[in-house]
Parts: C-alpha cells; structure tokens; sequence
C-alpha cells in the first residue's frame, strides 16, 4: 500500500470506510510530515493539531457505526485531513487573512463552505498562509512570511492561495481550500502541479469569506486529481440563504469514476491567450494537453475574446474598489489590532497604517481614488461597462464551444522577489486567469508538464455558467491518459534546508 500521505482522498475514503486504516492513523501521518517539512516550506499560519486529533476520533467513531449499521450514510470525505486558507472563519479558530491587522482576531462562526465540510466529517489541519487580504500572486504579501513552493524553495508557489498549494504539494494533505478572485486558486495549482478548480460566481457559499472584492471572490479547493477536487466541490457546492448571492443552480450528476467519453467536446482556443511574451515551454505544453484531446475525438477551433486586453485594467479598477470599501471595517474599533492613541482619528490612521501591508495600502489607495467624487464615472464606472462586454465575449464564444482552452500563467514559478518591485509585471501573472472571474463562469487548472527546471506548467479551461461538472470530467478524461497530476516533488531534499 502507498504511504499514507500519498493517498488521494478517493484512495482514502474507500481504506477508511473498509476500515483497513483509520482517521487517527491518517491525521497523525499528515501531523509528522508537517512537522518534518513545514520549516521548509512555511504552509501554515496556524497549526490545529489538537482540533484536528480530536476531530479524527469522531471521525472514526461515525466510521465503525456506519460499518455496523449499513442504514448509516457514509459520506467520501468522512475521516478526511484537509487544509483550510486563512480567509475563512472557522469558529473559535484564529482567522488573519494573512493580515497583522487580524493576527488576534478569533472567528466567532464558521464560513458555511468549511461547515458543509465538517458536516460531512472532515478532519482541519490548519489555516494555510495567503497574500494578505488574497491580495497577491505570489503569497510573498503575507504578513506572517512567506511560504516556499516544494519544487524550489527558492520560487513561490503562487497566490494568494498558496498556502494551501504548498500544503497539498508536500502531502500534509490531500484537498486544500482556496479563494479565488482574479486567479488566487488556478495560479498557485499551476506553480505547484495541482488540479485546482474556481467555480462559477455564487455557487459556493461565500458567508464566512472575510472579503476582498465581493462581485468577484469565489470559493474552491485544491486536489491532487480531479475526482478528488469533485469531491471537494460536490461537499460545498449549493444554496446558502446566508449568501445573498448565493446560486440554487442544481449541481447534477456526475461519477469521475467511470471512464470518459469526451468525443466531439468543442474546444476554443482563444487567439488572445496565445500572445508573445509566454513561456516556450508553457505555450508548447498546452498545445501538447490540447492535441492529445483532440486525439480522443475533441473537436478544436479558434475563438475569439477581443476583450480581453482590457481584463487587467478593468479588474485593477473593480478589484481595489470593492477592497476599499470591504476593508474599511478594520479601523481598530471592532475586532483585530487596535493602536493606542488620543484620538479617534490618530487611533485610525494609526491602526491602519501598521496593520497593513504595503500592497494592501495600495489597492486601497487605488480603490478609494477611483471612487472618489468626479472619478467614479471615469474609472469605476466605465470599467464595469467594459466588464459587461468582457462576459458578451464569452457569452458569444461558448455559443460555439463548449469549454475555452488556455495558459493558466505566462510563466512557471518565478523566483522570490523577482517582481516584488515591480507591481505591474506581478500583476500580469493573473494576466490569463482574471477573465475568468469578471465574466463570473467557472475555471478549472491542471498540470500538463514540466519546464527545463523541472517546474509544472498548468492548463486551464473555462466554461459557460456552471458547467463545473464538464470541466471536471475533461480534466478526468486528460489525467485518465496522462501522468503529470501523479508526480510529486522530492520532499526528502526540503529535509536539509532546515
């Protein structure tokens, strides 16, 4: 049998409910693997190792019930170690956002997504590092250091949720929880050899998500496969009332574990994702994943999404816009670091001015300008119209296709502080991935190789509203005939860097 902390979470599941191997054995094989690795790598911001003992004896409890009661469901993440990223509350659990703004503020509810969770029986681990406030591509804007991509410590492994990237990479577990807004969850899953799935607007609960810019946050996970990122997805995915945006959409019925017939799929490619200035390797790769589907019987043609230019600056408008707005809740006042000054006024800017970082003051800077009186109309204003014709784009492609096919990065994993000067050339690795969240539909990132550095490289495809289940069952089909997906950093040689 595999290692324990190489099980994929589908592996697991069908050990833990024949009961070959129990939740306590698979939660102490993840607490030892993080306590060999995590100084190399840096994952967590807080570690719930008790919580998470605790949880695998209920866990195992429910398991040997439901073996003598056949009457008894068994859910498939039931006994399951997962990783949650810090900008989702888990009751009575530190929540930061990777912010020292929040370094003592305890949730006092859990976001329902990580409650659907629980109630199926999972087993948190911790809360994983993330760019402060998902402000970041890289996770190098966290307040609490940043975190080290298990193929070279010495390169990211993406942002803002690459916390739990790392994490699912060294196996501390096998599903990790993400947010993503512009690219947070498809990025870091294509910096790290991930399957990593961001679903379509409102169709994960949202109630719980300490907010970054709300017409755009999404919740998602992190996997090693696709089926085990279904399983994840099928866990959260449904109507929330406690998330006015929250969708009712049905999720309908799909089993990856059949084999898949993905004959006559249509797939576009978009000619604007394909532009000088992509990694040879990157742009290769992809063209490889595109041409072995088609060999199964897909049916591939150009399409065209002539907005797409206009993505980056629009979403640099909307973005800090609504983070002005959501973040002005932290003024000292309430909950999280609070200065110690005279007045009111001091005890804001003083607050604020030390619980921020730097790209956060920024962003805010740049929302709260663009809502400013005799702004708004220029800037925020004119770019949501520009969002609406971002989304006709794809409206028109997908009349044509089924799912779009695209780069999920311009590069591979980039080296600490290579961009940390230079915020445009940091904001232009999500280059290819915040379309995506304007539109509001659903993208899915997977491995499809590896560069000259033995980095992965990452495909994404996209899909009309809600067709999470389509993207999943292409993305099966591929690592049904691939291997990418099943290798895994040498996590022995993190050992030495101690």
């Amino acid at each position: 049998m595999k290692e324990l902390t190489d099980l994929t979470t589908r592996e697991a599941s069908s050990l833990l409910q024949r009961g070959v191997i129990s939740s306590m054995e698979l939660t102490k094989a993840s607490l030892e693997i993080i306590e060999r690795l995590e100084p190399s790598i840096h994952a967590f911001i807080t570690l719930t190792t008790e919580l998470a003992l605790k949880q695998a004896r209920a866990a195992d409890l429910r398991l040997k019930q439901a073996r003598q009661d056949k009457s008894i469901p068994l859910p498939p993440l039931l006994g399951i170690p997962i990783v949650v990223k810090d900008v989702l509350c888990l009751k009575g659990i530190r929540c930061t956002a990777g912010s020292r703004i929040l370094d003592n503020f305890t949730a006092p509810y859990t976001a329902s997504a990580v409650q659907q969770l629980l109630d199926a029986g999972v087993v948190i681990l911790g809360k994983t590092n993330t760019d402060e406030f998902a402000m970041g591509s890289s996770t190098e804007n966290s307040g609490f250091g940043a975190t080290k991509n298990p193929w070279d410590i010495n390169r990211v492994p993406g942002g803002s949720s690459g916390g739990s990237a790392a994490a699912v990479c060294a196996r501390y577990a096998s599903l990790g929880l993400g947010s993503d807004t512009g690219g947070s969850i498809r990025q870091p899953a294509s910096f790290c050899g991930l399957t990593g799935l961001k679903v379509t607007y409102g169709r994960i609960s949202r109630y719980g998500l300490i907010a970054y810019g709300s017409s755009l946050d999404t919740v998602g996970a992190l996997a090693r496969n696709a089926d085990d990122l279904f399983l994840a997805f099928k866990g959260m995915a449904g109507y929330d009332p406690m998330d006015a945006t929250s969708s009712a959409e049905p999720l309908g019925d799909l089993n990856l574990n059949e084999q898949i017939d993905i004959k006559g799929l249509r797939i576009g490619i978009p000619k604007e994702y394909f532009i000088a200035g992509v990694q040879a390797e990157v742009n290769q790769a992809v063209r490889a994943a595109i041409t072995l589907l088609e060999s199964q019987g897909a049916v591939v043609n150009e399409v065209s999404l002539p907005h797409t230019a206009e993505a980056l600056p629009v979403y640099y408008l909307i973005a800090p816009a609504e983070a002005s707005a959501n973040l002005a809740r932290f003024d000292g006042v309430r909950f999280g670091l609070r200065a110690t000054q005279t007045s009111m006024i001091e005890m804001y800017k003083q607050t604020r001015g030390h619980g921020f970082g730097s790209e956060v003051k920024r962003r805010i800077m740049l929302g709260t300008y663009a809502l400013s009186a005799g702004y708004y109309d220029a800037y925020y204003g004119q770019a949501q119209k520009v969002r609406t014709l971002i989304k006709r784009d794809f409206d028109a492609a997908f009349q044509a296709v089924d799912v779009i096919a695209a780069p999920v990065a311009p590069s591979t994993a980039f080296l600490f502080g290579e961009h940390t000067n230079d915020p445009l050339a940091m904001y232009l690795e999500d280059v290819f991935t915040l379309p995506a969240n304007l539109a509001g539909i659903p993208g899915l990132a997977f491995p499809t190789g590896f560069d000259q550095n033995n980095l992965p490289i990452g495909m994404q495809l996209m899909g009309a509203p809600y067709s999470e289940g389509l993207l999943l069952k292409t993305c099966h089909a591929y690592q049904q005939m691939t291997e990418h997906h099943l290798k895994k950093p040498a996590l022995s040689t993190l050992l030495s860097t101690r």
